[in-house]
């Protein structure tokens, strides 16, 4: 059978300091009016989703943020098709109340709420409103037990839990979510990148998120998570991928503005991240965590970016962008410089390029198998 177009998503810019922490100029605003503009015009663009960051403090570049589920939904009754993904942290939320927030927004919608369940990073967030802070595992076991809730919530009356971080006691909301065939349920996405995800991504999650990969890196996460929905006897989650996008009419050009994002790296956030985020990785048993192997030039782009490689041409990028297609990617969640322009340039130069090399691929994927480039 044919093999899906490839999706999109952005990274919506709800907190200051941008996608990068870097002195370098973004044209990009955290606030309201510029981010409904900007939804308006990722969705005329080809954007299928919107990603709604969440950060509930300042912290390493982001001074300011706007809380993710309440300004996804102000986005979703800015568009008319557009999808946007809340983030969430389990731990600060009960998931029968956020399943209540879900349904509302997916009724005012029409559709288009999707939820994100963070497993955590950020200790300091925890600490900071006197909740506990679990440990790596444990974490990723909780969401795991948020999310059967959510879903159970979602679908089903008399909810009955008895979890060991969650307990339902025939609990039934009305209404539901909207719920069609294809998507019986608001979609749920997931990050993280040890193997504890991965693991639970083939469980119990809709969409696996992972942070910026080489094609090595996506091929080993695609086949753990394959393995895990296997296991558990369920169809196979779809694949994200994190990748900043810098296009620009010469490859030099686009060389030259990477250069000069990560030469005027804001060197303090992006060593006080660092210290942040190492314990994640470090924490892990097989030291698979997120952020584990990144460089300083990595975590200038705080999801990893830069190494998913989309740095050149529009042809460069649209070959690229249909190689990692091929071996299971499903959707690439993008960042960018000058969100506006940028947005505007994607949906003009580079997307009809991935069109048209999508449309010459033979109808059945092949088997991801590692590309060596």
């Amino acid at each position: 059978m044919p093999q899906e177009p490839a999706k999109f998503a952005y990274w919506v810019p709800n907190v200051s300091g941008g996608l990068v922490t870097s002195t370098i100029e973004q044209r990009t605003d955290w606030g309201y009016e510029y981010n409904r503009e900007l939804a308006v015009l990722a969705e005329d663009n080809g954007f299928d989703y919107a990603l709604s960051q969440v950060r509930y403090m300042a912290s390493y570049g982001a001074e300011y943020q706007h809380e993710s589920t309440s300004f996804s939904l102000a986005l979703l009754l800015a568009t008319r098709r557009l999808k946007v993904i809340a983030a969430v942290h389990p731990g600060l939320w009960h998931p029968g109340v956020l399943a209540k927030l879900g349904a509302t927004a997916d009724h005012l919608s029409g559709g288009r709420f999707a939820v994100n369940v963070v497993s955590g990073w950020f200790k300091g967030e925890f600490t900071a409103l006197g909740e506990p802070w679990l440990e790596h595992d444990e974490r990723y076991r909780r969401s795991e037990e948020f999310i059967h809730a959510l879903r159970q919530i979602w679908t089903e009356d008399h909810t009955q839990l008895a979890g060991d971080f969650y307990r339902l006691r025939d609990f039934s909301l009305k209404p539901k979510p909207l719920s069609t065939p294809e998507r019986p349920h608001p979609e749920i996405f997931q990050g993280g990148n040890s193997s504890a995800a991965r693991a639970m991504a083939g469980r119990v999650s809709d969409w696996y998120l992972s942070n910026g990969k080489d094609f090595g890196g996506v091929v080993e996460q695609i086949e753990d998570v394959r393995a895990s929905a296997a296991q558990a006897g369920r169809s196979e989650p779809k694949f994200g991928l994190n990748g900043f996008l810098v296009a620009r009419d010469t490859e030099t050009e686009a060389r030259e503005t990477l250069r000069e994002i990560v030469a005027k790296a804001d060197t303090e956030a992006v060593e006080g991240f660092r210290g942040a985020v190492k314990q994640a990785g470090q924490s892990t048993a097989d030291r698979k965590g997120m952020w584990q192997d990144s460089s300083f030039e990595d975590l200038v782009q705080y999801n990893d970016g830069f190494r998913t490689g989309l740095i050149g041409t529009p042809e460069q990028i649209a070959e690229r962008i249909v190689a990692y297609r091929q071996l299971g990617v499903d959707l690439f969640l993008l960042g960018f410089l000058h969100y506006h322009e940028e947005v505007e340039y994607f949906g003009r130069r580079v997307l009809p390029l991935v069109r048209e090399l999508e449309s010459r691929l033979p109808d059945r994927r092949p088997d991801p198998a590692p590309l060596h480039v």
